[in-house]
């Protein structure tokens, strides 16, 4: 047996266990949990990609037609595409806790719902790298335009606001299509897609609350799983297109496992990602360089040679937006004490930050 398969078998398994013990743990989850007990089980989901990563980085094959150490190189580029996607993937738990304030989501059923958002998830960007991947392998033309794709998005986001963020669940086309088609059970809030009402087959907000998250995850595979392809193809032609699927798909999957734990978690720190975008903007713009460069000899060797350079941005560029985060957040804490002790009034963080930027 090829030992590549390996790999894949026990990729499959932890995905198949980790998402039924997921699952489980999802429906005795609630809206309350604690921001302690959502960290150590984020803190478990991270430990499981670390060591799978540090297992393809130690016993993967090393692929014989390559005078460089493809196995090492994998392993890195494992852990640049994970970190890569987890960025993005928080920055998409922000729009999935706007949707679920919007529909009044009971919070009992947010885990569920997310956990089938989640499997969604996994299935278009599934689709989209093995279309990209394959794509790009027969017409390398095209790692220049997803290259200068990065590179829009990037200035997109840095001109996007908060407020530019606000989805209308009223104007988007499958809610439409579903309210014309169906009849909606609007007293129903149990974590069903159908129901009956006086005899007649009816959609549940449940369904509807679905096709929403469903909707914003192909866009939101639109814009990480280029992201993800451009890390994995540096140094081109290192490595064949069955080991860059894996570890894009692999990455992809296990940042996206642990979001549910994640989810809650963000609830209690969600001012340690006030920066979150900048980091985003900083990792699109630098994968998309690199991808404009594919056809400089010397750019790509450097990558093939020296891959750790990637991990090392992406992993500084989060540490850094984190960091100017929270020392942000405390300056502004130690600003509202100052001024609630000095007239008697607080204003809010946001209004402050308003101030600042004024």
């Amino acid at each position: 047996m090829n030992p590549e398969l390996y790999f894949w078998f026990a990729f499959i398994l932890i995905f198949v266990v980790g998402f039924w013990v997921d699952m489980r743990a999802a429906k005795r989850r609630h809206a309350e949990e604690s921001v302690s007990t959502a960290l150590k089980w984020t803190g478990f989901w991270i430990s499981i990609a670390f060591l799978f990563g540090l297992a393809i980085l130690l016993f993967f094959p090393q692929n014989e037609n390559s005078t460089i150490s493809t196995r090492s190189m994998m392993g890195v580029k494992f852990y640049s595409a994970y970190l890569t996607e987890y960025m993005l993937s928080v920055d998409n738990l922000f729009v999935f806790i706007m949707i679920f304030t919007m529909m009044s989501v009971p919070g009992e059923i947010q885990p569920i719902l997310l956990k089938y958002g989640i499997l969604l998830s996994i299935f278009f960007r599934t689709l989209f790298i093995l279309i990209g991947m394959g794509l790009i392998n027969r017409f390398e033309w095209l790692i220049y335009l997803f290259g200068a794709f990065l590179i829009y998005m990037t200035f997109k986001m840095m001109k996007s606001h908060d407020e530019d963020e606000t989805i209308d669940p009223e104007k988007n086309t499958l809610i439409r299509a579903a309210k014309k088609l169906f009849q909606v059970d609007v007293n129903n809030k149990e974590p069903k897609f159908h129901s009956r009402v006086n005899g007649k087959f009816a959609i549940t907000p449940f369904a509807l609350t679905f096709l929403l998250i469903g909707s914003t995850d192909v866009m939101f595979a639109i814009d990480s799983v280029p992201a993800v392809i451009g890390v994995i193809r540096e140094g081109n032609h290192a490595l064949t297109l069955e080991e860059s699927n894996f570890l894009a798909i692999s990455s992809n999957t296990f940042a996206l496992m642990g979001l549910i734990s994640l989810f809650f978690a963000l609830k209690g720190i969600m001012k340690m990602f006030r920066h979150l975008k900048t980091g985003i903007c900083i990792v699109l713009f630098f994968v998309g360089a690199k991808m404009l460069l594919a056809g400089v000899d010397s750019v790509n060797m450097f990558f093939a040679r020296h891959s750790w350079v990637s991990l090392a941005v992406i992993l500084s560029t989060l540490a850094l937006s984190i960091l100017y985060s929270v020392v942000e957040t405390r300056i502004i804490e130690k600003r509202e004490a100052k001024l609630a002790t000095g007239n008697g009034t607080v204003d809010t963080l946001d209004a402050l930050e308003d101030k600042k930027e004024e």
